[in-house]
């Protein structure tokens, strides 16, 4: 417990940090680098970068020795490290965006290959052909799928509201008892975002500028609220509350080692609740998928290969199957320095806990759920130490 409330301290310090450098009034630069706390954290005070170096130095050095178990001594160390490699960009030092994937993120993962993205379209062309929207190029077909799914934007609310009414149910049937919790679906635009979970005041902020089918509200009811990060932050609220998880639980700390796990928990929800019911839901999971992949393409593109965004857009929206002006607006966040590499969480994350998911017997359910929700992770602790 020591250990993390030491991390959580030092997290907190750095926040104020990059709190403290003027910034753009934007949504993402208001967030920082810890966009919510579910309890109170005192700040260490830091001088600057290189005190905030120093002090996870010397805490690095006494890990092995203070940590409880080989799944916190390793996460603890990957988040330490994370948070070196977030100074040495707040700080303006040199460090390849490989080197940020592999260190804030936990993943190895540059640009998701060819052969991956052929397998999502294939089963989008299975499920379409189920459907009957069959005879053209996939993408055709596709298109006239999403132009008949499309819910419409007056009745888009309500669908979501509803979806995440049977989400709710569903996770208090299946996996912990939700029916005192709740998050009302709120509209936006001009955001860099499709949907948000605005913890703090149990809202859904949902953009309004982008088309939705049901499926994808469906995705989003699972991701942002049942059972994913409404559930997950509730059940850390709780923990950290009672004493049985360490203080670091307690926050959400963007692009460092937690991330991916963060998000790849909210990405399973519809599995964790068996709610893929036919070929649309199989065609909006393989969607979800390819964009989610294509879109950490485009950030290798980006920061890797150093493409311009008019060069990237053309090439990631014709292979994302969306329009050019909706793909800019999606990718908009890419050049924002801490959120860079936060774009992998998604897919990495997905794969990350999908891969263990679809390994556990159905009595081992709950176990993993405790495993997995109570524990702080990345991608490399949760395939180590789950058995």
């Amino acid at each position: 417990m020591e250990l993390g409330r030491e991390l959580a301290e030092l997290t907190a310090g750095i926040d104020a940090l990059y709190r403290n450098t003027p910034r753009s009034d934007g949504f993402l630069d208001e967030e920082g680098l810890i966009p919510v706390a579910v309890a109170p954290v005192t700040p260490k005070p830091l001088e600057n970068y290189d005190a905030a170096a120093a002090a996870l130095q010397d805490l690095r050095q006494r890990v092995p020795a203070a940590a409880e178990s080989a799944l916190r001594r390793d996460y603890v160390l990957a988040m330490i490290d994370s948070l070196l490699a977030l100074i040495d960009t707040f700080a303006g030092k040199p460090i390849s965006f490989a080197e940020r994937l592999r260190r804030q993120i936990g993943v190895e993962t540059t640009l998701i290959g060819a052969e991956v993205l052929e397998d999502y379209r294939v089963t989008m062309r299975t499920a379409l052909d189920e459907m009957g929207f069959s005879g053209g190029a996939l993408e055709a077909d596709l298109g006239r799928w999403e132009a008949q799914a499309r819910v419409p934007a007056d009745q888009v609310l309500d669908t979501l509201s509803a979806l995440t009414l049977e989400a709710r149910n569903r996770v208090s049937a299946m996996m912990y008892p939700m029916a005192c919790e709740w998050m009302e679906p709120v509209g936006v635009r001009n955001v860099p975002f499709s949907a948000y979970c605005d913890y703090p005041s149990r809202k859904v902020l949902l953009n309004l500028d982008f088309p939705y089918t049901r499926f994808s509200l469906k995705h989003l009811a699972t991701h942002e609220v049942f059972p994913g990060h409404l559930v997950h932050l509730a059940l850390r609220e709780k923990a950290v509350a009672e004493g049985t998880m360490p203080l670091d639980g307690a926050q959400v700390v963007t692009s460092s080692a937690s991330s991916a796990l963060f998000e790849g928990i909210a990405d399973n929800g519809l599995f964790f609740i068996d709610w893929i019911e036919g070929p649309e839901d199989r065609l909006g999971v393989a969607l979800q998928r390819l964009r989610s992949a294509m879109r950490c393409n485009a950030a290798w593109m980006r920061h890797e290969q150093g493409l311009s965004m008019d060069e990237i857009v053309p090439v990631i929206a014709a292979a994302s199957f969306q329009d050019p002006v909706d793909t800019r607006s999606r990718l908009a966040f890419l050049d924002h320095d801490l959120r860079a590499p936060f774009v992998y969480a998604y897919w990495c994350g997905e794969v990350a806990v999908h891969d263990i998911w679809t390994t556990i017997a159905p009595d081992r359910c709950a176990e993993f759920w405790q495993y997995l929700y109570l524990n702080m992770h990345t991608p490399m602790t949760l395939k180590n130490y789950w058995t």
